[in-house]
Parts: structure tokens; C-alpha cells; sequence
């Protein structure tokens, strides 16, 4: 597995919209596998031609580039920035972190802070009261005229959180979603002969509403839509057994659904008699609330089939975002196994 790739995906910066340092690295590492294409939304595409020649079907793979962030929606005359959330926050995670200002001048430190008092002059009632997300601002040290000529309405603000290997797992920032980027170059790389078309897709926009995919999806107009993401792994203390969707170390996650979408049931068979034939570890995965690019995908020109393979993650939406390295290779194993049967899959009602 090639850990240092997934250290450079997980530690670049790209909120939705912005994706553009990202898109760089996907596309120097599959530039030599396809054809390489960035449509107008900013959705790097690359088709690597199958075998089957005029009767091969078109199998688009997506995974999303963007990750949750922020961008300057205000300055104030010290010099502090109040933030506009691109993505699903929640404030209680959001509390003393470091993080960085893109400007044009290039990036600039912060830091991320809740506009309260320290907690030993907090009245009991104070203490008791949630959390606003607007209520949050960043210092980034200088004064309001200095702020004010570098930092411009609309920067990006992300979270500065770096990757480690800590024991078998891996944690970053945003492994929401670039592991699943990681597995998708991967598993294109280590897939051997295979019949269809495939269309690997690294998407834009989808922490705010499944954009880009739902964009390359229309101009592809796929047979088989395959979304690559992370899932819940709730497999921590004080979450009850029956609401912890997968755990890590439980191998590939096979989504039967999630709000966004029923997976089409004969993929999600396709998935799992691989699998099993391969002897490749996995567990099935249902998850209540949360979506993925398959959901923008699936509905277009009448209907596609769809599908997602998920990645087991701890900490989402969060700078602690974690895998388990035997997971990410069992994703990766079995998207290749599938990317070379797909061109067999039978999915007609």
C-alpha cells in the first residue's frame, strides 16, 4: 500500500469549490492509465478503455476531492474572521483547533476559537448553554489593517490536521473522502483485464450537495455507477451496539442503503459474491442518515444502477478521521476484483 500517496491526499487542502490542489495529485497518478479530462465544474475524469470494444459498458467510479471547511465571510476591524461552513460541522468539534487561511498570497496560520469566556468566569447557566457555529472566529495574529489587505471575502479557511499511522489505523483530516480517492487510483492500478469502460471520476462539491458528481454522471450517462466513500464506524464507547453501522478491521463496507439511496440489490450481490470468492474480508452496511455521490448519480436519465463501497471510519466530520489499514486494502481488492467482472453484471429488473 503506498501510505506516503494517502499522507499527500489526506494533508492537501480542498473545501468544495476549491478542489484544485487535489485534482493535481489525482491527476499526476492517473495520468498514465486513461484518458485525462476536468469538465467545467472542476471533476477530473479518466477513461481507461475495457476490452469489450463497441458492446463494453461504461462503469463511472466516483470519489469526492472536497473536504468540510470554511471560507471568510466576515472581518471584523481587530482583525478577526467569522467563517461561513461549507459542509456538515458539528460546533462540538470544532473547539481550540489550528487551522489555515488560503489567501492569494498564499496560505496563513490560525487559529479556531469560540467566542466565549474562559470557562473558570462562566456562570453554571453559561456553562449549560450549546454551542453556535457562527459564534466561532479565527486569530490569525495581526492587526485589522493587516488582516484586512491579506484575506479576502470567500478564502478558504481548512483545518490544519497532519497525517499519522497509529498502530493499524490511519488519521487525518480529511480521509473524508480522499481515502476513498486513494482506493479508487489504486484499485485501477491493480485491476487487470476487464471488459468494460470505466470512468474514474475525482468529484468536486459533494460535502454541499452531491454536485459534481451528479454533473459527470449527466455528461457520462453510465451503465453502473459505483460511489467510493467512508461510513460510520461507531465501534467506540458509549455508542450502542445496534447504531454502530460497521467497525474497523471488518473489512470493505457494502452499502445496502443510506438516505440518499437504496443500492441497486443485484450490485450489491455482485459485491458480495465477489468478495466471498476472493476470500476478501467485508461486512454489509446500512446507514440511517448521510449520503453519497451514488444518491446524485442514480436518478439521472431514467435511472442508473448504483452502488457504493464505503471505507469504515471513526471520528467523522472531525481532524481525527480514522481507517484501519487492513479496510482500505480490502476496499481496494475488491474494487479491482469488481472493475474486471463488471462488464458481467446482469442488473435488469
Amino acid at each position: 500500500m503506498n501510505i506516503d500517496l494517502l499522507k499527500e491526499l489526506t494533508e492537501a487542502h480542498g473545501t468544495s469549490g476549491y478542489e484544485d490542489a487535489i485534482r493535481e495529485i489525482v491527476k499526476r497518478e492517473l495520468g498514465g492509465l486513461g484518458t485525462l479530462s476536468t469538465d467545467s465544474m472542476g471533476n477530473l475524469i479518466c477513461v481507461k478503455a475495457g476490452t469489450a470494444g463497441s458492446s463494453a459498458k461504461k462503469l463511472m467510479l466516483a470519489a469526492h476531492m472536497d473536504e468540510i471547511g470554511f471560507v471568510v465571510k466576515f472581518i471584523d476591524s481587530n482583525g478577526f474572521l467569522r467563517l461561513n461552513p461549507l459542509g456538515g460541522w458539528d460546533p462540538r468539534q470544532m473547539n481550540s483547533q489550528r487551522v489555515v487561511v488560503h489567501t492569494k498570497s498564499g496560505p496563513i496560520q490560525g487559529v479556531l476559537m469560540y467566542g466565549t469566556k474562559p470557562a473558570h468566569l462562566l456562570s453554571d447557566s453559561e456553562k449549560a448553554q450549546g454551542q453556535k457555529l457562527d459564534d466561532f472566529f479565527v486569530d490569525i495574529g495581526l492587526s485589522g489593517e493587516t488582516v484586512k489587505s491579506k484575506v479576502r471575502l470567500g478564502d478558504q479557511v481548512t483545518m490544519d490536521g497532519r497525517f499519522s499511522q497509529i498502530g493499524n489505523h490511519f488519521t487525518c483530516k480529511s480521509m473524508d473522502d480522499r481515502v476513498a480517492v486513494f482506493v479508487m487510483i489504486e484499485a485501477l492500478k491493480a485491476a487487470g483485464d476487464h471488459g468494460c469502460d470505466v470512468y474514474a471520476v475525482a468529484t468536486v462539491q459533494e460535502e454541499i450537495g452531491l454536485r459534481g458528481a451528479s454533473a459527470a454522471g449527466w455528461s457520462i450517462k453510465p451503465d453502473i455507477a459505483v460511489a467510493l466513500d467512508i461510513t460510520l464506524a461507531n465501534d467506540i464507547p458509549g455508542v450502542p451496539e445496534p447504531d454502530q453501522i460497521t467497525k474497523l478491521g471488518g473489512g470493505a463496507a457494502i452499502k445496502i442503503m443510506d438516505s440518499s439511496l437504496i443500492c441497486h440489490p443485484k450490485i450489491v450481490e455482485h459485491f458480495r459474491s465477489l468478495a466471498e470468492k476472493n476470500e476478501i474480508k467485508h461486512q454489509m452496511e446500512i446507514l440511517s442518515r448521510g449520503g453519497t455521490d451514488a444518491g446524485g448519480i442514480q436518478r439521472l436519465h431514467g435511472g442508473i444502477p448504483s452502488f457504493t463501497l464505503s471505507i469504515p471510519s471513526r471520528y467523522v466530520h472531525t481532524v481525527n478521521e480514522t481507517v484501519h489499514a487492513e479496510d482500505v486494502q480490502a476496499c481496494i481488492d475488491l474494487l479491482a476484483r469488481y472493475i474486471e467482472d463488471a462488464q458481467n453484471g446482469d442488473y435488469a429488473y
